[in-house]
This record gives structure tokens, C-alpha cells and sequence, in this order.
């Protein structure tokens, strides 16, 4: 579990698709455990300014989220486990959403937006 928890709490940034937060070195270098099969952010600066965001509220962990209704009800139960905001300031640019429609995959914007 000590390896879902970020080390170094500077520079700590979510992912505008699925929440997951990391340091910016590590979406940098490896990109998004949830996302890199559909936005490959690993090695591209620009798509890691693009797709995540330094504004988010809040943080939740999840350790198993096939198993736990609070990450089906923040749509993140098919992710990763590890530690993911609550809101995301920000939206993906458009050609990004509609890579992610191209997948069959419904962008759900994580700033509380669609709770209004």
C-alpha cells in the first residue's frame, strides 16, 4: 500500500480522466496506470499539462475498487487502486474527449459539474 501513497507531496497533480493523483514526475515517466492505454502521457510533457490538473479537492483511497460503492459511485471501481481526488479542476481539451469517445469511453467531468 506504501507504494499507492505519493512520496513527495509537491508537486501532485490529478488526471482530468479517471482522478488518480501522482507527482508530476511520475505521469511524466510512466503516465496513468488508468488512462495510458487510451491518452499515452508517458514522456509527453504537453499531454501531462493537457490531462491533468495541480487544482483538486479532496482525496479518497481506494485499495480495492471492484469491491467498494464509493468508487462505483465516483466511477473510478474499474481503476487502479490507489489514491484519487474528489474533484478535478479542469476539463480535457476536446480532441482528447473525443479520442476517449473513439474508445467507446464517456468522458465524466471530475469537477462536480455534472452534479449540478
Amino acid at each position: 500500500m506504501a507504494s499507492l501513497v505519493p512520496k513527495d507531496k509537491r508537486q501532485l497533480r490529478a488526471c482530468l480522466i479517471c482522478g488518480i493523483v501522482q507527482n508530476n514526475h511520475v505521469f511524466r515517466d510512466r503516465g496513468c496506470p488508468n488512462c495510458n492505454r487510451y491518452v499515452n502521457m508517458a514522456g509527453q510533457s504537453d499531454m501531462v499539462s493537457d490531462c491533468t490538473s495541480g487544482t483538486f479537492d479532496g482525496v479518497m483511497a481506494a485499495l480495492r475498487p471492484k469491491q467498494s460503492w464509493v468508487c462505483k459511485f465516483t466511477h473510478i471501481n474499474n481503476y487502479q487502486p490507489g489514491i484519487y481526488a474528489a474533484h478535478v479542476y479542469g476539463r480535457v481539451p476536446e480532441d482528447v474527449e473525443d479520442m476517449l469517445a473513439q474508445h467507446g469511453i464517456t468522458y465524466h467531468a471530475r469537477d462536480g459539474s455534472a452534479d449540478e
